[in-house]
Formats: structure tokens, C-alpha cells, sequence
């Protein structure tokens, strides 16, 4: 059986080493606990193990299971969003990671609304131009932020991305780097609200690299919980 608690201190010290190697405080690199498909006993073993940020891929899957788990956790949404799900998200995650187009911002907007309250989000940005992938091209990406930035209920608080699948981190470091350039970017446009203080990128396979390049939030499933099951519907 998977041991949840060993498999975060293992990975949290991988996580300390690679912010050593790149002269990064471990503090300033946050873990999440990538917990889709996963039953709340697991989510329950991993927070009595120290941790704390939750991230989850399916709206409706993340309504049913934050009642469900007890423990005093933070959830993260990081999955592509369909705007008619938004509704399911409403004042229960703390950071939605991949805002990539005006009309999702709009109903995100509508929803928090309701609570009178901002939601912080990351703008996600399809650095290999990937048709199978969600978020903004680069190009495009100055327009969407401007546009966010003018929502009364939404807060940028940076950039992620999922990159090229690639059997070695090394090819995908560069794809990290630019993230980090973009992010630079954005932040010399000096927006109202705008803020690069996050980077979401890197997982099982890459995390380490991604914090040598940059990375605050890494998001690690595999290597945690083991394997899952692919998710029949959403």
C-alpha cells in the first residue's frame, strides 16, 4: 500500500534540495498535493502527513469531496474549466490555475460576485502551442491580462502552463524558463492587481527542474498517491 506521509516528506526534500542548488529559500516553493480521481481518506492521510494544498481537475468531483474530507486543508483548482462548472468551484478553492480566455474570467467573475468577494487565479499559457492542451498563446497573452485585470472579483497572482510532454526534464527546461520570462513580462506592465508573485509548473516527472527555473507552486500526483485510474466523464 501506498505510503502517502513517507512519499510527501521524500518529495518535500527534494523540493528543499533543488531550491538549495538554485539558491532559493524552501519556503518560497509550495507543494500540491495533486489529489483527482483520489478517495478523501487518502486526502485525510496526506494532510495528517503535514500537508496542506489540494489540487483537483474536475468541478463536480471537487464540490462532492470538500465536504467530505475533515481535515483544515487548501484547495487548488487546476484543471481546464468549462464555464457552466464555474458555479461548482464558488467559494471553496483559494487559487483557480488556469484562467486562458476572457469568457471563463467573465463567469468566474459573476460567480464571485455573488459572494462579494475576489478569487485569486493564474493565467495558463500553452507554451508548445499544443491543440490538445488548454491556455493562451503566448501572444495573446498581454490582451488576456489586461482584460482580467479589469475584473472587479478576480486577482492574477501569475502564470502556469503545462508543457510538452518529454521523457527528459532537461528538454522541458526551457519551456519553464520562458514561463518565468513571461511572468516578467507581465509585471513590468505594472497592471492595477497584478501581481507575478506565482509560477505553476512542473509535476512528478520535472518538478525539480522547474523550481531551478522559477517555480513556486509545483503540483505532484503520481509520486504521492501512486497511480490512478483514468476518470470516466467529468
Amino acid at each position: 500500500m501506498t505510503d502517502i506521509s513517507e512519499n510527501i516528506d521524500r518529495i518535500q526534500r527534494r523540493i528543499d534540495a533543488a531550491c538549495c542548488r538554485s539558491g532559493r529559500a524552501p519556503q518560497s516553493v509550495r507543494l500540491i498535493a495533486v489529489s483527482k480521481i483520489k478517495p478523501a481518506e487518502d486526502i485525510e492521510a496526506a494532510a495528517a502527513g503535514g500537508q496542506r494544498l489540494f489540487g483537483e481537475s474536475y468541478a463536480q468531483e471537487l464540490r462532492d469531496k470538500v465536504p467530505a474530507v475533515t481535515a483544515e486543508v487548501e484547495w487548488h483548482f487546476i484543471g481546464a474549466l468549462q464555464r457552466n462548472k464555474v458555479k461548482y468551484l464558488r467559494g471553496a478553492v483559494a487559487l483557480i490555475h488556469g484562467v486562458d480566455r476572457l469568457s471563463l474570467a467573465e463567469e468566474i467573475d459573476r460567480q464571485w460576485s455573488k459572494l462579494d468577494a475576489p478569487v485569486q487565479v493564474l493565467l495558463q499559457v500553452n507554451l508548445g502551442n499544443e491543440a490538445t492542451k488548454a491556455g493562451i498563446r503566448e501572444v495573446d497573452l498581454e490582451a488576456l491580462a489586461r482584460q482580467v485585470a479589469s475584473f472587479a472579483h478576480l486577482s492574477i497572482r501569475g502564470l502556469m502552463a503545462l508543457p510538452p510532454d518529454l521523457d527528459d526534464p532537461e528538454e522541458v527546461r526551457p519551456y519553464f524558463r520562458r514561463l518565468r520570462e513571461l511572468a516578467q513580462a507581465i509585471d513590468a506592465l505594472n497592471l492595477p492587481g497584478v501581481e507575478m508573485q506565482e509560477l505553476s509548473m512542473g509535476m512528478s516527472d520535472d518538478f525539480e527542474v522547474a523550481i531551478e527555473e522559477g517555480a513556486t507552486l509545483v503540483r505532484v500526483g503520481t509520486a504521492i498517491f501512486g497511480a490512478r485510474p483514468k476518470k470516466v466523464g467529468v
